[in-house]
């Protein structure tokens, strides 16, 4: 496909990064000149040094003969004045990042009139998948979701209390010839092999047809309900942080928002209806401690400042908090968070790239898709010859380390494949990835 990618931010580069990594043709355009020399120094595309702004600057690059245009500077106006130029121009697909929470209840209207086809907003993406870790954490476990004609089911290893404490290789048999595709575990998902011991506390996603999905359920134990989320602190009152405090209030949940600037305080103050705000600074553990961090069922740390949140959810961690989220946006950091012990950790920027991704699927390969906590995703594909996915037996098909296939679906037959199986064309694949692997997913179903 022919994509521009206006704005090369954090956004725009990892959009091009996984783009590429399927082997599109691509165009970045950017006003800043370092931006586009690091472009140009990191990718092979095409890169201008332009104002998209320009109606002359679209048309010359023939805008209307391009697949897609992708829209994610810094604001949002300008979001949607260009994806709306792009679409006046003949540019078939056209998506706009839209952030602020002015344009939320208004989405269709922008969307109908100005010509996008697709809003995404980061900030609401994360604080929805925030708050379904909360609510599922808290609530009733053993749910289930269909991906075309296999199912996954969602349970505490509490459950299956005989497959604690050993390998996946010595437990599998528990599961009923079931495949465990991911373990939620303190926050992070993990794609488990044979020699991944399961802990107690895992949190389990097993795979498998619907029959063996419905009768490995009825032998679970369900303890019922846990203890209801009562409190919630959350350190900074962006747009994630308001997002979310405005879900759990709907839920029931006390909030409380520590946030420094002054006139922010005040729209969060008008703007939230039971949520209690205080101007402050975050990382200061006395004030913390006058708000009773320590009575909380959950802490979240939101400001605009990746290294604060590391700090933030280290600080929480370490006194006791339940559940610890941090939202880091850069994958520079992934190594300092990869060994937090209790913390789930959340990218937006990952998020928001799956998103784009996945709508310029539409009506290709890709059939469905379902996010895993805003870390991972559920991909149904139709695999197709000439996919790196099909040239040979699993085993020799060369899958990155945070992708597993999960089920194959030929004709009416669902399969829990092994390393034999190979992959033929018209196959249904259910494939679970990592969200920082989605440029290697492209990549295995790219066809040669």
């Amino acid at each position: 496909m022919k994509i521009a990618v206006i704005g090369g931010g954090k956004l725009g580069t990892s959009v091009t990064k996984a783009l590429v990594g399927g082997g599109n043709e691509i165009t970045v355009i950017d006003t800043d000149e370092s931006v586009i020399s690091r472009i140009q120094n990191t990718f092979d595309v095409m890169t201008l040094e332009k104002d998209a702004r320009n109606s002359k600057v679209l048309a010359d690059i023939n805008i209307k003969d391009y697949d897609g245009i992708i829209c994610c500077m810094d604001d949002d106006e300008k979001n949607i004045f260009v994806a709306s130029l792009a679409k006046k121009l003949g540019c078939k697909y056209t998506i706009a990042r839209v952030r602020g929470p002015e344009h939320v209840e208004q989405m269709d209207l922008i969307k109908s009139n100005f010509g996008i086809d697709y809003v995404t907003n980061s900030d609401l993406a994360c604080a929805a998948e925030m708050y379904k870790f909360f609510t599922e954490k808290h609530g009733f476990s053993g749910k289930k979701f269909s991906i075309g004609a296999a199912e996954v089911l969602e349970l505490s290893i509490s459950q299956v209390p005989d497959m604690m404490g050993k390998m996946l290789k010595d437990a599998a048999k528990e599961l009923g010839g079931l495949l465990l595709t991911a373990i939620s575990r303190n926050g992070k998902i993990i794609i488990p092999n044979g020699n991944t011991e399961l802990l107690e506390g895992d949190h389990l996603y097993v795979a498998g047809t619907s029959g063996k999905v419905k009768s490995f359920r009825k032998q679970l134990k369900f303890a019922g309900r846990e203890d209801r989320l009562k409190r919630v602190m959350i350190g900074g009152g962006g747009k994630t942080g308001f997002f979310l405090a405005q879900m759990l209030e709907e839920a029931g949940v006390s909030v409380k928002i520590i946030e420094t600037d002054k006139a922010r305080c005040e729209y969060l103050s008008e703007s939230l209806e039971k949520a209690l705000v205080l101007k402050g600074n975050a990382s200061d553990m006395e004030l913390l401690a006058e708000e009773n961090i320590y009575e909380m069922d959950g802490f979240v740390a939101a400001t605009n400042s990746d290294e604060t949140n590391i700090l933030l959810a280290l600080m929480a961690q370490k006194r006791n908090v339940k559940n610890v989220i941090a939202k880091v946006s850069s994958t520079y950091y992934n190594s300092i968070t990869e060994d937090f012990d209790e913390t789930m950790t959340i990218n937006p920027v990952d998020m928001c790239t799956s998103n784009i991704l996945r709508k310029f699927a539409q009506g290709s390969s890709i059939t469905f898709t379902k996010m895993v906590q805003g870390q991972a995703e559920f991909v149904e594909v139709l695999a197709e010859e000439g996919m790196p996915l099909t040239a040979s037996t699993l085993l020799n098909v060369d899958i990155p380390e945070g992708v597993l296939v999960a089920t194959v679906t030929r004709g009416n037959e669902v399969i829990i494949p092994t390393g034999n199986t190979k992959i033929e064309a018209g196959d249904k694949v259910v494939i679970l990835a990592l969200l920082t692997k989605v440029g290697d997913l492209e990549a295995l179903l790219k066809k040669q």
